[in-house]
């Protein structure tokens, strides 16, 4: 892939509604994570990582408000910063697509109404469920935005989604379709069902009191994730496009790989090779070797089993030489469905400033771990690539490839 650039960028997060907040938050290892407020109910902690600062008034019209999920709302919100951020003036509604990628969509929407019609019947269901809930609200009101025409896609394939939702508008731009791409992912992921779910399930933690030891990625004590939700949206072009108008390219989309685990709902391969065949995958549509890599912004979960296997795909994938290693769910949280294009946004930032920032939380490595993973602060990145996974439930396992122009 040589004809993809990233020239705008905008992020809705735990901290708060700028990058430059953001990627200051990763580089000095803050974490977000506060109590749920229905932390009594799992007898114990629960733990989660909510957008902070977001009023929907300052990015959308009242009637849009009225009629969305905060998911959409998220959206849009970061899609009209990353649009600002890439000062592409208008868009040509034909030559735009919008891929945006979800896991939980509009279920807190569903929650609420399940509720409201067990309390009061037929007329308490609200009138515009479907057009809340759905998954693909979020692409359609970001299309409705800037009232474009050209493909219009969503993708839902667990955690990998955004990640996934911006490798296919990069394919799109670089086979012809579409000369610009509004790309990313969105969750709402702090409905309190969710929640309690991740915590019957053993995802995350309910026994800890101190959220800086909840979620440690690559530690030896891991235990689980955060829950968080926000969303990210990045801004593709095809490259001479870019350059015609002076843009500032942040970023090449160089590789891409996506491929099935087909092992369990929920677990990866233990031997973390179809991980590994996905990174290669990327590596090999960039032209790239393992050695032309700088870093790697794993997926990085801090479940036991989850993290096993991306350690033994990192390890395989990069036996032959030193790479350094990060995860910014320590800090974040697991946003689900706007988890890749957060990463991606942590790569980005690692390539402008040439370090790599550190995994907050993680303090005693896991001994099986044989790549660098910075914990006082960021690592110098020495090269002119970085790899970006993100890793679902079902086996969806999807890595990038992003560079320097």
């Amino acid at each position: 892939m040589k004809n993809v650039a990233i020239t705008g960028q905008g992020v809705i997060s735990c901290f708060g509604t700028n990058l430059p907040d953001f990627c200051h938050s990763l580089d000095t290892k803050q974490i977000a994570a506060t109590r749920t407020p229905w932390s009594g109910e799992v007898d114990g902690n629960l733990f989660y990582a909510p957008v902070k600062g977001f009023n929907p008034t300052d990015w959308m019209d009242d009637r849009t408000i009225r009629g969305s999920d905060l998911f959409a709302q998220y959206a849009v919100a970061a899609a009209v910063a990353a649009v600002a951020d890439s000062g592409i003036g208008e868009l040509d509604p034909i030559r735009t697509a919008v891929v945006m990628g979800t896991s939980m969509a509009g279920a807190a929407t569903l929650y609420d109404a399940q509720q409201a019609y067990s309390e009061g019947g037929f007329k308490a269901v609200p009138r515009k469920l479907q057009l809340m809930a759905w998954p693909n609200m979020a692409g359609g009101h970001i299309a409705l935005r800037w009232n474009l025409h050209g493909p219009l896609l969503t993708i839902s394939t667990a955690c990998a989604s955004s990640l996934d939702a911006i490798g296919i508008a990069a394919r799109m731009i670089e086979t012809g379709m579409a000369d610009v791409a509004i790309a990313g992912g969105t969750d709402n992921g702090g409905a309190k069902v969710s929640g309690l779910g991740a915590a019957r399930y053993g995802m995350t933690p309910t026994d800890i009191d101190d959220p800086y030891m909840v979620c440690r990625p690559f530690d030896r004590n891991r235990r689980g994730i955060i829950g968080g939700d926000g969303a990210g949206v990045v801004i593709l072009e095809r490259l001479d496009h870019a350059r015609k108008r002076g843009a500032r390219i942040d970023g090449l989309i160089k590789g891409y790989g996506s491929l099935s685990d087909g092992y369990h709902p929920s677990s990866p391969d233990p031997s973390g090779r179809w991980e590994r065949a996905a990174m290669e995958a990327a590596q090999k549509e960039a032209g790239l070797s393992p050695r032309d890599i700088g870093a790697v912004v794993a997926h990085g979960t801090g479940t036991p089993v989850g993290d096993t296997a991306e350690i033994i795909a990192i390890n395989e994938t990069f036996a032959d030489q030193p790479i350094s290693v990060t995860s910014i769910k320590g800090n974040a949280g697991h946003t689900g469905g706007a988890a890749g294009v957060m990463n991606v946004m942590a790569g980005l930032h690692a390539l402008r400033v040439q370090a790599l920032p550190p995994t907050a939380s993680t303090t005693d490595l896991d001994p099986t771990v044989r790549f660098n993973v910075p914990l006082a602060g960021p690592a110098p990145i020495e090269r002119d690539a970085v790899q970006v996974n993100a890793f679902g439930f079902a086996g969806q396992d999807a890595s990038l490839v992003i560079g320097r122009d």
